[in-house]
């Protein structure tokens, strides 16, 4: 009767404690769970805060100077001669016999001036001179006449030499009147105004009739006149430059009203010193016009094909991938852990929208481009490509 009951009992134990191990397997299983979706979870948050907080960023690489290199610069034209014409006697302007665009040879009548006071003068000169001849004979006659009483002692010394100092004095007079007469002469010949040089007039400014004062003071240009057969082409050349331009120096010119054409240049002659204020030289070109298609005054841009400088290490980087900051220049480079170095360099020469480094950089460098102010050297970046036709990011 004990046996049976004791085995039911025996048989209850070993089920229940079956079942409190099951339940302690499901609860240590469920507590891994937890445990492991949490560890997961704050992996996964650890993930997705690196990822918003790591940088976004597109790179390129520098580039190794060419052959030779290309600079292009604004440049004025001007004509190879050009002189304002004024008047050098004062009248009204008599005609005028050659317009705007007219070619003139050298000595060419332009125009002739009305001068009636210049005339009045001239004659008066010319009534001077005689007076100044009569007054001179009259008294060589006398000087000659007291200079025998003289030495024959029937007058005292002393009034024969003033008689003779006067034929001196009437001497010179007259030499005035003839240097009087000769100036108006020449004053007379300005009335007929003539063209300096052969050439184009490129200016008139003066019609019939109009009072016209001697100067360049007084008034206006009457004419002005230009040498169009070659033209003088002027560039400012920036500093890094300018120790390679020498004379002799060939170029290209371009204007913007002939669109596909081009014109070969040669460098004359440069100031030989830098201008303070623009760090820039001056430098003077020649460029031939013998069919007068170019036109003085115009806007041109001069092209130089430069040797390339291949001394040292040199590369050429967008001007994208600069940072200025207090200490000096820098790019952000990217390393093989993603993260962002930043490098001190040295510009040369700077060709707009690129520069050069001549120092600080390798050939296998990524650098960053439109790199943010306030990237921080050993920040996490993420390489990113724009899309075409998408600019880079900020």
């Amino acid at each position: 009767m004990n046996l049976p009951r004791k085995s039911a009992e025996l048989h209850t134990a070993r089920g229940m404690a079956r079942t409190a191990m099951l339940a302690l397997f499901v609860l240590l299983v469920a507590l891994a769970w937890v445990v492991l979706s949490r560890v997961r979870a704050h992996a996964a948050l650890q993930e997705t805060t690196a990822a918003q907080t790591r940088i976004n960023v597109s790179t390129t690489r520098p580039k190794v100077p060419g052959d030779a290199t290309l600079l292009t610069l604004p440049a004025t034209v001007q004509a190879n001669l050009e002189a304002p014409i004024y008047a050098r006697t004062s009248g009204y302007l008599k005609r005028w016999q050659v317009d705007i665009g007219a070619p003139v040879r050298a000595g060419q009548l332009l125009a002739e001036i009305d001068a009636p006071e210049v005339d009045q003068q001239l004659r008066q000169a010319e009534a001077d001179l005689v007076t100044a001849q009569v007054n001179r004979n009259i008294a060589n006659l006398t000087a000659e006449r007291w200079r025998g009483l003289r030495d024959s002692g029937s007058v005292a010394r002393q009034e024969a030499d003033e008689k003779i100092s006067l034929a001196a004095g009437a001497d010179a007079q007259l030499h005035s009147a003839e240097a009087n007469l000769q100036r108006l002469h020449e004053l007379s010949a300005f009335k007929r105004i003539v063209a300096p040089f052969a050439g184009v007039v490129t200016a008139r400014n003066v019609d019939v009739g109009q009072l016209v004062n001697a100067g360049n003071s007084a008034g206006a240009e009457l004419f002005r006149v230009a040498d169009l057969e070659r033209l003088r082409v002027y560039v400012h050349v920036p500093q890094s430059y300018a120790s390679l331009m020498q004379p002799g120096l060939l170029a290209t010119v371009r204007f913007p009203d002939r669109l596909g054409a081009s014109y070969p240049a040669r460098l004359e002659s440069t100031a030989k010193a830098l201008d303070p204020g623009s760090r820039t030289m001056l430098a003077q070109l020649i460029i031939d016009n013998a069919h007068h298609e170019l036109l003085p005054g115009a806007y041109a841009e001069v092209s130089f094909k430069l040797a390339a400088d291949t001394a040292g290490h040199r590369y050429r980087v967008p001007a994208n991938t600069l940072i200025f900051r207090g200490e000096g220049v820098r790019v952000a480079t990217v390393d093989a852990q993603q993260r962002a170095r930043l490098k001190p360099i040295t510009i040369g020469r700077d060709y707009g929208a690129e520069v050069e480094v001549v120092d600080g950089l390798q050939a296998d460098d990524q650098l960053i481009m439109n790199p943010a102010d306030s990237l921080i050297d050993n920040a996490e970046v993420r390489v990113v490509q724009p899309a075409a036709g998408q600019a880079a990011p900020k």
